[in-house]
């Protein structure tokens, strides 16, 4: 039901750009011939309001309602849907930079961070999951302790990404995913048949769509 709910907002709020002829570049290196704007979800008030509370039951359902001492946003993406989820776990909020500003491992951090404190990490999209586990590694740079993401979207079509988390003992806790999406946009006809084959033949092998377009065609070395 989160995950049904959570596609057809997504929808609504016409998130889901297409356009398998000029592809869209993942800033992981990634090509797709589909792209989730979740910044266009800020600016409608009561899919933002849902989505909110979906995501607070899914974070509480799955890590516990006593499991977190504060919520740090991704900056930029994060902040907005960090600072919505704290208010609603009553919960302080820190960001995270996604580069250093100065020296030390602070200089990564804006806000009150003790050391100890256990973090829910919160950013709006994770595709690959490695943008996630640098600002967990920045976080525990602080001595904090982080084991759990929330994003509104997982792409789930890397499957390198769910092995980089569960590595580093990292729970990713999302609203829906691409599979999610296409079953509703599929029920909505909000893809035309030719759009919904390509977004299937993306789904089903992403690095071999992605090669064939210009973009990587194999999970980073390194993640």
């Amino acid at each position: 039901m989160i995950a049904d709910m959570t596609a057809r907002m997504i929808l609504e709020a016409g998130a889901v750009k297409y356009n398998a002829e000029r592809p869209f570049f993942l800033a992981s290196g990634w090509a797709s011939p589909v792209y989730i704007d979740a910044q266009r979800l800020i600016s409608f008030p009561r899919i933002r309001r849902a989505l909110m509370d979906l995501a607070s039951e899914v974070v509480l359902t799955g890590a516990g309602f006593e499991q977190f001492d504060t919520v740090a946003g991704v900056e930029s993406s994060g902040i907005a849907y960090g600072a919505w989820i704290a208010e609603r776990l009553s919960l302080p909020l820190q960001y995270v930079r996604r580069k250093p500003r100065g020296f030390g491992p602070e200089s990564q951090i804006e806000g009150t961070l003790r050391a100890g404190a256990r973090v829910l990490l919160v950013d709006d999209i994770t595709t690959d999951g490695r943008s996630k586990i640098e600002m967990c590694r920045a976080l525990r740079a602080m001595q904090a302790s982080v084991d759990h993401v929330l994003v509104m979207f997982f792409y789930d079509v890397f499957s390198e990404a769910r092995t980089i988390f569960k590595e580093l003992h990292i729970e990713l806790h999302y609203l829906a995913t691409w599979r999610d999406v296409l079953a509703a946009a599929r029920a909505s006809s909000y893809f035309a048949p030719p759009a919904v084959e390509q977004v299937e033949r993306f789904l089903e092998n992403p690095a071999r769509w992605s090669l064939e377009h210009g973009g990587i065609g194999a999970f980073p070395r390194g993640s």
